[in-house]
């Protein structure tokens, strides 16, 4: 990843990021895929890689340390979360994200912009 868009991620950590450096970080993502599978499977490794985890959130107003992120058999991205005992997968878009953001949460963002562009051309289809 260039040195400058790297920079400006670790600042923006808590804000949004432009549309441009997200676009950059979808096609880091998607580079050498061909299909959707593979695309998934770009984004879960780049989650695996840069994503800070262990991290606290809440989900249902109940607080959840996310522990790692999974690849499902369907080809979900999914945040496995811990409540004392307890464990729970929950779908990485579906995941509230804390602020402040953990390092890495940009690859969230990615994901999501990614995922509604794929929603979008299947409508199109």
């Amino acid at each position: 990843m260039d040195r400058a868009v790297w920079n400006r991620l670790r600042k923006r950590r808590s804000g949004r990021l432009s549309t441009a450096d997200l676009d950059r970080l979808v096609e880091e993502a998607i580079v050498d895929a061909y299909g959707e599978s593979e695309q998934t499977v770009g984004f879960f490794t780049m989650l695996e890689d840069h994503l800070a985890v262990p991290f606290a959130t809440n989900v249902l107003d109940t607080d959840v340390i996310v522990e790692r992120v999974d690849l499902t058999d369907d080809e979900r991205i999914v945040a496995v979360c811990r409540r004392g005992r307890s464990r729970q997968r929950i779908g990485i878009l579906d995941l509230p994200i804390p602020n402040p953001s953990p390092g890495g949460a940009e690859w969230i963002e990615a994901y999501r912009r990614w995922s509604g562009h794929r929603a979008s051309r299947e409508e199109d289809e």
